[in-house]
Parts: structure tokens; C-alpha cells; sequence
């Protein structure tokens, strides 16, 4: 495509998101309080087998103390990310830690507490349903691709597009504002894969969308492939941005991670959410999905600082204490 091409595309997608959901961008502080997973995902850093990882879980007590730091820096929003499991203690410890936050992060400025979204793989209706109602109204449940073959090839036998289909259908049941998306630049993906994934957000309804190029990860059965551009994955978010107008969508860290200004990139192609990474520095490292991870080093409040500088020099308003709900969910 020309650079020409790409500009008219960017300010078509810019001007689309402008009129359908403002220009305000929406922090989420991500916290990953756990990379123990039953997972084998072939892409996967954190996946079961990689012996290379060091587990780790945080306790209530520092999770809950994150959520109020974020509360007080004026995150409207948390998302607790963690490696997917499904034991009765871990569907008990999240149902804790979100109940417990929401009590705890209470203000005159967050009269209902923080937002919680949640992105803990797939479950039961029944535990999506007890997290629900303990507080999280939020969840993220990546599709990652919906072309059958490429899903097959990334992901073991264990794991299903039919159920992974069907807990996002779970999840819109039960009254979640439903998230989901795909990696951009997969070995074996097609344009026309990605515009089919384009049309699967729209006929399941989706409210949010996270999405980012894919990148490899040293440790695992597809280390060496490419990763996916950062003129794809641009490409892509405008036009999921074109195509449901009013929807969320996230300026994923990953494209920071092959563009050092990978996000304010996405921003500008139509993006509206930015997840600051509040996950304490002394185990970040042990939560690397991919290669190449940004912001490992980096210090919670200076990187807060520094990225809502790069915001407001984009003539973007910061969305400070507000939950920044999709408007898709709202209508």
C-alpha cells in the first residue's frame, strides 16, 4: 500500500473513532498476577512445558495494594491477567481479589471503585457468571485467529475454536462487556484471513478488541518464524475501527515492542485504550508472552508519566478516573 494510501486510511479510521467514541484515551493498569498455566500454546512464553520460567502467583494482599496505587493515580480501570487454569482455589482467589478490590478502591472520584476486566482464559458459564457477580464486568478471551486450520496449528489438541467460539457466546450471556482479538502477521495468515476475523467480531457482537502483531518467543515451537509489521497491524486497527465504529480498542504493548512509538502509532490509526503496565518490576519478567517485551525495566510511575506525556503531545485527553465503558456495549 502507499504512503498516501496509509495516510487516507489513518484519517479515515481517525475520523471514524473521533465521531463514534471521542478522543479520550482510557487507561487500564494490566496486572499480571500469575503466570501459572495448563496451557501448551505453541506460541506461547509462559506455555506449560517451558521449564525456562519461574512461576510465580502474587498474593491478595499485593494485588489488592496495586489496584489502589491505580486507583489513586486516576486508572478508571484494571485488568488482571493471569495464565489460564481452572481449579476451585483459583476461581475462589479471583473471585476474592476481585470482590476485595472493588470494596477497597471506593472514592469520591471512583464512587463504584475501579473498573475490572478479566483475562483468565477459558472457563465454566458458572465461573464466568461468579466473577460477574463479585464485580468484573469486563473480559478478555482472544480469539487469536479464527481461520481453523492456522488455530489447529498454534494451539494443542486440547484447546478448541468451537469452545473457544462458545465461551465468548458465554460470556455476552452472562453480561460482560466481551472482548476478544487476534495476532497479526501469523505464519500462514492471509489479508483475507484477517478480514474474515473482521467479520467474526461483527456477527459475535464484540464490544472490545485486543490486537496486536505477533512475535516469537525463544521457548517455544514457533521461535523461528517472523514477527508480524507494524504496517499490518496498523492497517488492521483501522479497519476494525472503520468497520464497528463505536467499539473499544486497545493500543497493544506488543507494538511497542517492533515500533518504539508502536502505540501512540495506534492511537493515531483509531485506538482509544492504553493498558499501562502496573505488574511489579520484580516479576515482569517472568510474564513475557514474547520476545522482546518493553517496559521490563521500567519503574510504574515513570512509565505512567512518560506515556501520558506522549499522549497529551498527540492533542489526545486522558480519560482519568473513568471506567471508559465500550459505547457499543452501552447502545
Amino acid at each position: 500500500m502507499l504512503r498516501t494510501d496509509i495516510e487516507k486510511l489513518r484519517k479515515k479510521s481517525y475520523a471514524v473513532m473521533k465521531k463514534a467514541v471521542g478522543e479520550k484515551v482510557y487507561y487500564r493498569g494490566l496486572l499480571e498476577f500469575s503466570n501459572i498455566c495448563r496451557r501448551d500454546c505453541n506460541y506461547c512464553g509462559i506455555r506449560k512445558s517451558n521449564s525456562n520460567v519461574k512461576r510465580f502467583e502474587l498474593s491478595k494482599e499485593e494485588i489488592v495494594n496495586i489496584a489502589s496505587w491505580c486507583a489513586g493515580e486516576g486508572y478508571g480501570s484494571l485488568m488482571l491477567q493471569s495464565g489460564e487454569r481452572e481449579s476451585r482455589d483459583f476461581v475462589s482467589f479471583v473471585e476474592d481479589i476481585v470482590r476485595t478490590t472493588k470494596e477497597k478502591t471506593v472514592s469520591e472520584k471512583l464512587p463504584r471503585g475501579l473498573g475490572i476486566s478479566l483475562s483468565c482464559g477459558e472457563q465454566s458459564k458458572e465461573t464466568y457468571r461468579t466473577w460477574f457477580n463479585a464485580g468484573a464486568h469486563r473480559y478478555l478471551l482472544r480469539i487469536e485467529t479464527t481461520n481453523p486450520e492456522l488455530f489447529n496449528k498454534i494451539h494443542p489438541s486440547s484447546v478448541s475454536l468451537q469452545k473457544r467460539k462458545a465461551c465468548l457466546v458465554d460470556l455476552k450471556e452472562v453480561g460482560y462487556q466481551v472482548g476478544t482479538g487476534v495476532m497479526i502477521g501469523l505464519p500462514g495468515q492471509s489479508e483475507e484471513d484477517l478480514a474474515e476475523d473482521i467479520e467474526f467480531f461483527k456477527e459475535y457482537d464484540i464490544d472490545m478488541i485486543g490486537m496486536g502483531p505477533y512475535i516469537p518467543h525463544k521457548d517455544t515451537p514457533m521461535r523461528d518464524n517472523r514477527s508480524g509489521s507494524i504496517e499490518l497491524s496498523l492497517k488492521m486497527v483501522a479497519a476494525v475501527r472503520i468497520a464497528m465504529k463505536n467499539i473499544n480498542i486497545a493500543a497493544a504493548t506488543a507494538l511497542q515492542a517492533i515500533d518504539p512509538i508502536g502505540r501512540e502509532k495506534a492511537l493515531a490509526f483509531g485506538a482509544n485504550i492504553i493498558m499501562p503496565l502496573v505488574t511489579p518490576a520484580e516479576v515482569r519478567k517472568h510474564y513475557q508472552l514474547y520476545d522482546g517485551r518493553p517496559c521490563i525495566n521500567e519503574q510504574t510511575a515513570d512509565s505512567k508519566l512518560s506515556l501520558s506525556e506522549r499522549i497529551r503531545s498527540m492533542g489526545r485527553e486522558i480519560g482519568f478516573n473513568e471506567w471508559g465503558d465500550s459505547r457499543h456495549w452501552r447502545c
